[in-house]
């Protein structure tokens, strides 16, 4: 009955113990991972673009049964005000997903959009090729983000969020 009872925990032991790096794939660009200090799983892609001075321009999407986070990165902004809440059409090559959604700024160089979760939002995401955020009263820093591939990196993502730990 020992026997048993020790291959059973150790079993159990070796199930319970995962990496203790982040779980991580790739979709073309695209990172997909879990890392350990986050709950949930991240989708994130990071380019320059020639065609803009060479600017960088980095996109990071998460979601739960409750929430759509997206987080802008772009160089060329600079935000004065931490906290700011910003309002800005988005929308993708091709629809309309919101208008005037509010987005938090939170360096000079990084806006957050926090959304209610709705299928219809990531399938409009998952069929784009760009993804554009017009802000009110500010075409300066409105913006066109190059979202190639994300169909899979979306598949992926939620390959990960329904089987992280």
């Amino acid at each position: 009955m020992k026997p048993i009872l020790l291959a059973a925990v150790l079993l159990a032991g070796a199930l319970s113990a995962g990496p203790a790096v982040a779980q991580q794939s790739k979709v073309g660009d695209w990172t997909i991972e879990k890392r350990s200090q986050d709950t949930h799983c991240n989708a994130s892609r990071g380019y320059k673009d020639k065609d803009d001075e060479n600017r960088d321009y980095v996109i990071v999407i998460t979601y739960s049964d409750k929430a759509i986070v997206i987080v802008m990165i772009y160089d060329g902004w600079e935000w004065d005000k931490l906290g700011e809440i910003l309002k800005a059409d988005v929308g993708t090559d091709d629809a309309d997903i919101m208008s005037k959604a509010k987005w938090e700024v939170m360096d000079k160089t990084t806006v957050r959009g926090i959304f209610e979760f709705d299928q219809s939002i990531m399938d409009r995401l998952s069929k784009a090729k760009r993804l554009t955020l017009d802000f009110e009263d500010d075409d300066d820093d409105s913006i066109e983000m190059q979202i190639p591939r994300a169909g899979e990196a979306l598949a992926a993502l939620k390959f990960c969020e329904e089987n992280r730990k």
